[in-house]
């Protein structure tokens, strides 16, 4: 996922701001890591650079 894209994305359940915890990025690409919404706390992972925005309520199983 590129960096950018944090400056437009936001929280699909409330548009809530999301904060990013890197686990594994370089200056442009985040490669693993998690996206937590500062408002209704709802976290989504970020693997092999794509990140899963579907609210937990939605996800495949």
């Amino acid at each position: 996922m590129r960096r950018w894209i944090l400056d437009i994305i936001c929280c699909p359940i409330c548009k809530g701001k999301l904060m990013l915890t890197e686990i594994e990025s370089n200056e442009a690409d985040i490669a693993e890591g998690l996206l937590t919404c500062a408002a209704c706390k709802a976290v989504y992972p970020i693997f092999s650079g794509i990140a899963n925005l579907l609210p937990p309520d939605r996800e495949l199983s």
